[in-house]
């Protein structure tokens, strides 16, 4: 998929788009996207999005979120109901909807914002009148702020070093040869992206993703402490 969005877009001389694509697809598509030197984009609606489409622009075009194919569509309901993130999702596939065409869904009391590729987003406005039982009125198009997309854990700690098998002991509580083992196992996502070398360097900003324990943001490396360990500064996502 992500080879021939490339080769399309080579072809056509045109911007290509693929559905949404959850984080190991993300991952895959950005070690295609350098393979084949392209120039492109994930973009999910907002910044820091979960869930991406993949654009692969012409050459000398600048990526434009704007050409994306997709819409974000509101969705307002009484404050004394609740929504959650099932009862929404449910709703949108039980119309017909792959999942591949809906993007992020973020909900607080009274609204939820979600994403869908533009060619269902018609369907949806015109058919949906309740969700999960809760009665709901539909319009095209967002308001910022945007509902709080994730919630945070913080996590503070000490590690021997910036390497990836420190960062990732740490991080999900577990022991450095089990840390080890996931790396070398392929569990181990760094930005998106599968990473198998345990000494890899790690950088503040850098998403980690440990299957099975979680996903992490590295707030602050160091400074180092009296023992000559670096202090740790993480966020989980919860």
């Amino acid at each position: 998929m992500m080879e021939d969005a490339a080769e399309l877009c080579e072809r056509r001389n045109a911007p290509v788009f693929t559905d949404f694509l959850d984080e190991e697809k993300q991952g895959i598509a950005i070690s295609v996207m350098n393979q084949f030197h392209a120039n492109y984009m994930l973009f999910g609606g907002y910044d820091d999005a979960e869930r991406c489409m993949l654009g692969v622009f012409p050459p000398y075009d600048e990526p434009d979120t704007e050409l994306f194919p997709m819409d974000a569509v509101t969705v307002e309901f009484r404050h004394a109901d609740e929504l959650n993130h099932r009862s929404v999702l449910g709703t949108l596939m039980a119309q017909g909807i792959e999942r591949s065409c809906i993007g992020d869904i973020l909900i607080e009391s009274g609204r939820c914002v979600f994403f869908c590729r533009n060619t269902v987003t018609r369907a949806l406005l015109n058919d949906i009148r309740t969700m999960g039982g809760t009665g709901v009125k539909l319009t095209e198009g967002c308001q910022e702020p945007l509902p709080a997309a994730h919630k945070f854990k913080e996590l503070t700690d000490t590690i021997a070093s910036a390497r990836l098998d420190c960062m990732v002991a740490s991080l999900a509580n577990i022991g450095r040869s089990e840390a080890e083992r996931k790396i070398t196992a392929g569990e181990v996502l760094v930005n998106s992206v599968q990473c198998k070398k345990v000494s890899q360097t790690v950088h503040e900003g850098e998403k980690i993703t440990v299957r099975g324990e979680g996903k992490f943001i590295i707030d602050e490396i160091g400074p180092l402490t009296r023992k000559g360990r670096l202090m740790l500064s993480a966020r989980k996502y919860i």
